[in-house]
Formats: C-alpha cells, sequence, structure tokens
C-alpha cells in the first residue's frame, strides 16, 4: 500500500453508528413482549381471585400490585441503566420475569400471587433498559425514528396484552397465561443473549450517587420537566378512558361479552402506527408542531366519544374512533418526548427516562382512579368531560412554552 494510501484510509471519517432494521425489530418484539406482562393481570382478576380466594376488596391489588412494582422499578432499577453492562442487566431482569410469572401460575394463596404479581412489575422495566439501549445504537439523525419503531412495539404489546389474556384464559386457564408468558421470556433472553451487543456506560457513580443525581436531573432540566408533564396528562386520559370504557360496553346499554370488549380493545393498538411517524417527524425538527397536533388530537376524541353512550351502532363506532385517534395522540406525543429528552445527555439517558416514565406512569394511575370515581359517580358523561380536560391542560401549558 502506498503511503498516499495510507494517509488517504487514515484521514477518512469513521462510518456513522447505525442500527440494523432487524434489530431495531427485535427491540420492539422484546418491549411488546416484556410490556405484556404488566396487562395480563387486568382481564383476569376475577378467575383468579375465585381461584385463590381473595376478598372482593383484595381483589384490586392483583392489578395494583404490579402497577406499584413497575413504579419502583422505574425509579430504582432503570437508572442502572447508566452504570451496569446493558445487556447483562435486560437478561437479568427478563430472567426475574420468568420467575415471577411461574411463581404466578402455581401461587397457592393470595399472599404468594401479590408476591409474584410485585416481582413481575419491578422486571418488566426492563422495557425501560430497552429504550435508551436502543437509542444509543441510533445515528443522531435517525434516533426518533429508532425510538419511534421500538416504542410501537411497547404499545402493541400493552394494547394487545388483555385481549390475548382473555382469549387464552376462555381456551384454557388462567394459569396458561402466566406458563405461556414465562416460556416466551426464556426464549426471549436466550435470542437476546446472542443478538444484543455489550454496552458499558462511562458512568463512574455509586448507586446512591447515581439515585441522588435523579433528583438533581428532575429539578434542573425544563425539557424533561415539561415533555413529562404534557405526557403526564396524556396518559391520564389514555388511563381514564381504557378504564371507562369497558364499564360502559359491559353497562345494558350496550350489553357487551367480554370477547366483545377484547376486541373492542384492540383497536387501540392501530395507535401503534404513530411511533414511527412521530419519531421520523421529531428527526425533521417538527417537535412542536407535532405535540400541538397530539393535544389537540387527544382533544377531539374525547369530543367525538363524549355523545358515545347511547348504545347504538354509530355510538360503539363513534367510541371506536374515539379510542384510536387518542391512542394515536398519545403514543405522538410519548414519542416526542423521549426523542427529546434523549437528545440532552447520552450519559443521562437512562435516568431520564426513568423520571420521564415515573412521572407520566403518576398521571396514568391518577386518570384511572378519577375515571373509575367519575363513571360511578356520573357515568360516562361525566368521565368523559373529565378526561378531555387532561389534554386541555397540557396544552395550555404548552402554549407558554411557544410564547417563549
Amino acid at each position: 500500500m502506498s503511503a498516499t494510501a495510507a494517509a488517504r484510509r487514515e484521514s477518512a471519517p469513521l462510518p456513522e453508528k447505525t442500527i440494523s432494521p432487524l434489530m431495531t425489530f427485535m427491540f420492539a418484539a422484546a418491549c411488546g413482549l416484556v410490556a405484556a406482562n404488566l396487562y395480563y393481570g387486568q382481564p383476569l382478576a376475577g378467575p383468579i381471585s375465585q381461584a385463590l380466594g381473595f376478598t372482593p376488596a383484595a381483589t384490586g391489588l392483583i392489578v395494583t400490585l404490579t402497577q406499584i412494582g413497575y413504579g419502583l422499578g422505574l425509579l430504582l432499577i432503570v437508572p442502572l441503566g447508566d452504570l451496569l453492562e446493558n445487556r447483562r442487566l435486560v437478561l437479568t431482569l427478563i430472567g426475574l420475569s420468568a420467575v415471577a410469572l411461574v411463581g404466578a401460575a402455581f401461587a397457592w394463596s393470595p399472599s404468594l400471587f401479590l408476591l409474584a404479581s410485585l416481582c413481575i412489575g419491578l422486571a418488566s422495566v426492563a422495557v425501560q433498559v430497552l429504550v435508551p439501549f436502543a437509542a444509543h445504537m441510533a445515528p443522531d439523525a435517525s434516533r426518533g425514528a429508532v425510538v419511534g419503531n421500538v416504542m410501537s412495539g411497547l404499545l402493541c404489546g400493552i394494547m394487545l396484552a388483555r385481549p390475548a389474556a382473555s382469549f387464552l384464559s376462555q381456551l384454557s386457564s388462567w394459569h396458561a397465561v402466566y406458563i405461556l408468558s414465562a416460556c416466551v421470556m426464556i426464549a426471549l433472553a436466550v435470542i437476546l443473549r446472542i443478538a444484543l451487543p455489550t454496552r458499558v456506560p462511562h458512568t463512574k457513580l455509586h448507586y446512591g450517587q447515581l439515585l441522588s443525581s435523579m433528583g438533581h436531573l428532575a429539578l434542573h432540566t425544563p425539557v424533561l420537566q415539561r415533555r413529562a408533564l404534557y405526557q403526564a396528562c396524556m396518559f391520564g386520559a389514555f388511563s381514564l378512558f381504557w378504564t371507562t370504557t369497558p364499564l360502559l360496553l359491559a353497562s345494558p346499554a350496550f350489553g357487551l361479552t367480554q370477547n366483545g370488549i377484547a376486541l373492542f380493545a384492540l383497536a387501540g393498538a392501530a395507535g401503534a402506527v404513530a411511533s414511527p411517524i412521530a419519531g421520523r417527524v421529531a428527526d425533521r425538527g417538527w417537535t412542536k408542531l407535532a405535540t400541538t397536533f397530539a393535544l389537540v388530537l387527544a382533544i377531539v376524541a374525547f369530543l367525538i366519544g363524549h355523545a358515545s353512550g347511547s348504545g347504538s351502532l354509530l355510538a360503539l363506532v363513534t367510541l371506536t374512533l374515539s379510542g384510536i385517534l387518542l391512542d394515536f395522540g398519545v403514543q405522538t406525543n410519548l414519542v416526542l418526548g423521549q426523542r427529546a429528552i434523549f437528545a440532552l445527555s447520552a450519559e443521562h439517558r437512562s435516568r431520564l427516562n426513568g423520571l420521564y416514565m415515573a412521572t407520566f406512569f403518576a398521571g396514568g394511575a391518577f386518570g384511572s382512579a378519577i375515571g373509575g370515581w367519575a363513571y360511578a359517580t356520573g357515568g360516562w358523561n361525566l368521565a368523559s368531560w373529565i378526561g378531555v380536560c387532561f389534554p386541555v391542560v397540557a396544552l395550555l401549558i404548552f402554549l407558554t412554552e411557544r410564547q417563549k
């Protein structure tokens, strides 16, 4: 090789890091399969309660303990993505998921099942380690598109978990749902062990310092504060809608069976198409315009759905359209927010993501709680009016950002 050629080769720019479509799909599928574990218990709460002897008051803990575990994991485990080798952390959490799912399937008392539910929630935060992991592997120019594609898999897992659990439990039993999911987790761990690269973060903090740094990030990162607040409002609306519409559809006005409600829930999965679109829009620098669109879309969704309590076929169609539009808006805003916070600092991505997710998860819990109260107090009419307030508040706050 000549000296000129050698010099030309040494001066050539290094190839930009990239992530293949197959690897992106693998991340998306993994997120969807793991996230689904959080929602299997919702349609199965009744059969589980009867089989294990839960009191009526304790039945709600089947879902609540899983949510509490997930919330704790967002704050205590997800930040470890900035400290520990990422592939090992993901595989450990997925392995814990498999053990917890087996424990749930073979639990013989309410206390053992609730312990398994708590561990399922804790381990399911593997998805929030995977999302920043994928963002690290993506080039800056297409990071939004990659995150959007991965998040579309997560949303599909969330929306398909409940109908899948309902159908499978009717074919076999609720035990089969957890056993099958445990087998899926084991297979997924094997595949990811082979396919994922290693990623060792550069952070040298101790675990205590890592957690304390999250407080500083929460207090001194305006982009995180605003994007988390917008999504907390949107996820509150989302949770209110999906908490109350099954009650509406099961009421005498519609009289749908559990299978019918499960089919209705499938419509929500259509919102997954928003994620890749939102990611690409964010990559083009159109985040503010897309955020306005997402918030307005959620408002329109509730206004359309507000008049859907009559029980007619037209009411069912408009309620379904409302669910699709709402999910589209919520998912769009979610990806826009993640794209914005991931651009702040590669070193802090897992901690930023944990704070972002924990904040809007709290908004979702509030939306579910107030939605149940509103439906019991004033039916769908009151619940839908309260639901529309969530994106309205987010839009009003967002308008102050645009004026700067």
